[in-house]
């Protein structure tokens, strides 16, 4: 079995940045360094694992955002991707939802003879993770969410699911949708020379008009605050002292126990 992979990415906030919220409630990014979402690193590095054993053909990247966002395109084709696309989403970039995504997502895969999308299972700016899901019901495909790993059988694939009950195993026929956990893959480091080859691959942009326009957002952010300052642990002499401070907190009422 040889298929075309896709692996939908998500430019972010470096992870190792520290984030502030600005007086007008949004996440000030001016001059903060931006990078490929981890998740999305994990899944592309599989992605790659997979074409590399002979089990897919070609990897193809994508991202909806501004033209400033071929950066980390850049990055996933450093990495080894084949080709990257861009959909162009303008104006409409800010306020991009996950349902917005994956209906540009899902126009895009209905034109070509994609066998997998392979995604992280969420993005660490938003924590929504729901791309994945709304994708593979639009397309009409199975899907398998959180994996941490992946393997192909005869006419489809195999995947390990982890989730608050514990590791279940799928197994899923034909085409398909599956998120990546982080334990999925170890990302390849990013070489000087395949940087300099990269930008010699093929990157396409398309306009989100051609792929039936950006939606409505389903979704609002109503406030956004920075954390509330964690306040200083508590010292204790003995285990009767911490069975008091424990009691006189209520923590166990207020989890339910």
């Amino acid at each position: 079995m040889t298929v075309r992979i896709l692996v939908p990415v998500k430019r972010v906030v470096d992870p190792n940045v520290r984030v502030r919220v600005s007086s007008a409630g949004a996440i000030e990014t001016a001059g903060l360094k931006m990078s490929l979402n981890p998740f999305d690193e994990c899944a592309l590095e599989k992605a790659l694992q997979l074409k590399e054993a002979g089990v897919a053909s070609h990897v193809t990247v994508l991202t909806c955002g501004l033209p400033a966002h071929q950066d980390v395109l850049r990055t996933a084709l450093a990495m080894g991707a084949d080709e990257a696309v861009l959909i162009d989403t303008g104006a409409a970039t800010a306020t991009l939802d996950s349902l917005a995504v994956a209906r540009l997502v899902a126009a895009h895969v209905n034109e070509v003879d994609y066998g997998l999308v392979l995604c992280g299972k969420q993005a660490i700016d938003g924590d929504v993770g729901g791309v994945a899901a709304m994708l593979a019901a639009l397309l009409g495909w199975p899907q398998a969410l959180n994996a941490s790993a992946l393997d192909a059988i005869d006419g489809g694939w195999r995947a390990s699911c982890g989730d608050d009950a514990g590791t279940a195993t799928w197994q899923l026929d034909g085409p398909a949708v599956i998120s990546a956990d982080l334990r999925l893959a170890e990302p390849r480091r990013v070489t000087l020379p395949s940087i300099v080859k990269a930008k010699q691959k093929p990157l396409a942009t398309r306009e989100a008009d051609a792929l039936g326009g950006v939606s409505s957002a389903r979704s609002h952010v109503l406030k956004l605050n920075d954390p509330p300052v964690r306040e200083p642990g508590l010292k204790v002499d003995s285990v009767d002292a911490l069975l008091a401070a424990l009691a006189d907190r209520r923590v166990f009422e207020s989890v339910g126990v």
